[in-house]
């Protein structure tokens, strides 16, 4: 009994907390929402007024991908999976991620809110990539490390198509957790 009310105790605070969030969000409190809008907030990304347009969250507002449309997604750990869309109104998937996930059992498995790496992946081009080794378009696709690796544009900057400047950097580096 002691554990159920120490669960029901934590509930409570995790639930003012995601009370607040929400408040400063201005959408319900998931990894969902909560990525769009830190996405947002660091890569000048204009989010779509309705949370269900179809295939994408936003356009980026400013730098070399200006206008140009994103979904975002954060998974708390990066396990080499990604929701995707083949819709042609896409351009890119901006994906944060928590820390590298073995496989295995999920028994006795946190997962930190936090932000450990970003990728820019090409909505296209992956698209092409995966329909070539006959992966379907959905819910955890997957994707190969090296696809993972070559859109990887934090912490290291290895994907051609974006560069993370200092002022981004900083503030990804608030959420390392």
């Amino acid at each position: 009994m002691r554990k159920l009310e120490q669960i029901a105790e934590l509930l409570s605070r995790r639930n003012a907390i995601d009370e607040q969030i929400s408040a400063i969000i201005q959408r319900p409190m998931t990894s969902g929402h909560l990525g769009e809008w830190i996405a947002s907030q660091i890569f000048d990304i204009k989010l779509e007024e309705s949370a269900t347009t179809t295939a994408f969250d936003g356009r980026f507002r400013s730098g070399p991908l200006q206008g140009r449309t994103v979904n975002v997604k954060w998974y708390l750990k990066q396990e080499g999976v990604l929701d995707t869309s083949a819709s042609t109104t896409l351009d890119y998937y901006l994906v944060l991620t928590g820390p590298r996930s073995a496989a295995g059992s999920s028994r006795d498995d946190t997962r930190p809110w936090c932000v450990r790496a970003a990728y820019l992946f090409d909505a296209r081009r992956l698209h092409v990539e995966q329909n070539s080794r006959g992966v379907k378009t959905g819910v955890a696709s997957s994707v190969l490390r090296r696809q993972w690796d070559e859109a990887e544009i934090y912490p290291h900057e290895r994907n051609s198509l974006f560069q993370v400047s200092p002022h981004e950097a900083e503030l990804l580096e608030l959420l390392t957790g």
